[in-house]
């Protein structure tokens, strides 16, 4: 019987020190073998976001153990392991940078293949892990540092369709949290918080809401928050204005999604209508009500990754490094950190004043 290949996958792109094993299995699902994951919540707190240098420090102080800890896991020894596949890009360089190295020692001392791996192509198959989905579907991406509509063609073939212009949703979930109080990570608390509130007292921008297809805008709302927090005391206007922010996002995604799907149908008019949603803002429990909502309207499948692999983790790294291993894909040892790596190479640069849509 052919030996099934076993992936080690590592993640360090942010503040997740992250490492899973996986297996191939012959139903085309993955078995994750184990996925450890290590958060710096306790770290940044005080800072109120991610300090890179801290982050990196205590990325060296923990790959060897949270490594250790996903080999004991998986019950799998070290002389099983097929291939390292280890995040080059994007994230924070000196974040990517030890995972990376430590990647590429793994691979030399094992002797077996390294892979470099796109960290949104991490998120961009990760429902792989635990469900069977055909190319080409629709991927909208949206975490702390990216907020994309992409059609995903097939390994490594990738279209955007729409990105956000300025600040990723993620972030402007976090410095809306942020400006209402609420402890980092704010983002995913700030659902939490909203619940308390009256989703209709304050009336929020909707940037390029007709204009500029599927393309995203969250800066002027941003600055409107900020703009109202000044003019408010009450805790419970807090709770009111989290729960507009949270509804006025809803409403933004429901009609991108809408533009996404005609979009995607264009180039895609044979494809199976499946538009998988990931990354850390993809756990967001009324963000994907409306997302499916919008998805059945239009006659499209949603697809979430499990909630545990929503935000980074290193099994969606050893998917895409399964996937490669399959087709002989592998990197060379000098294979440099690329902080600023995109899915879609061909697509037109999209951030920063003047951006004509």
């Amino acid at each position: 019987m052919a030996k099934k290949a076993i992936i080690l996958g590592i993640e360090t792109s942010c503040d997740e020190t992250a490492v899973s094993l996986i297996q191939d299995e012959d139903s085309g699902i993955p078995r994750i073998l184990s996925n450890v994951i290590s958060s710096q919540f306790d770290i940044h707190k005080e800072f109120g976001g991610v300090v890179p240098e801290l982050a990196a420090r205590s990325h060296v102080e923990k790959i060897d153990l949270i490594a250790k800890k996903a080999i004991e896991e998986s019950g799998v020894s070290l002389d099983k392991v097929s291939a390292i596949a280890a995040t080059s890009g994007p994230g924070l360089i000196i974040c990517l940078t030890v995972g990376l190295n430590f990647g590429k020692a793994m691979a030399s001392s094992l002797n077996v293949p390294f892979i470099g791996v796109n960290h949104l192509e991490g998120h961009a198959l990760s429902p792989k892990l635990h469900s069977k989905i055909d190319y080409p579907y629709l991927l909208l991406l949206i975490s702390g540092g990216h907020s994309q509509y992409l059609s995903v063609n097939g390994l490594g073939n990738y279209k955007r369709l729409g990105t956000t212009i300025d600040d990723a949703l993620g972030e402007a979930f976090d410095k809306t949290a942020k400006l209402l109080g609420i402890e980092f990570p704010g983002g995913p608390n700030l659902e939490k918080f909203a619940k308390n509130g009256d989703p209709n007292k304050f009336k929020l921008p909707k940037p390029i809401i007709n204009k500029g297809g599927c393309n995203l805008s969250f800066a002027g709302l941003k600055t409107a928050i900020l703009r109202i927090t000044k003019t408010i005391s009450s805790q419970q206007e807090k709770f009111d204005l989290a729960a507009s922010f949270q509804k006025t996002i809803e409403e933004i995604l429901y009609k991108k999604t809408k533009i996404a799907f005609q979009e995607f149908n264009k180039i895609n008019p044979e494809s199976n209508n499946n538009i998988v949603v990931a990354g850390g803002v993809a756990a967001n429990e009324g963000i994907r009500k409306i997302l499916i909502k919008v998805s059945k309207e239009n006659g499209f499948n949603t697809l979430f990754p499990d909630l545990k692999l929503c935000g980074d983790n290193g099994a969606m790294i050893a998917m895409v490094g399964l996937e490669k291993y399959k087709i002989k894909k592998f990197d060379n040892l000098d294979l440099p950190v690329s902080p600023r790596l995109p899915l879609d190479n061909d697509a037109k640069f999209l951030k920063g004043a003047g951006v004509k849509l």
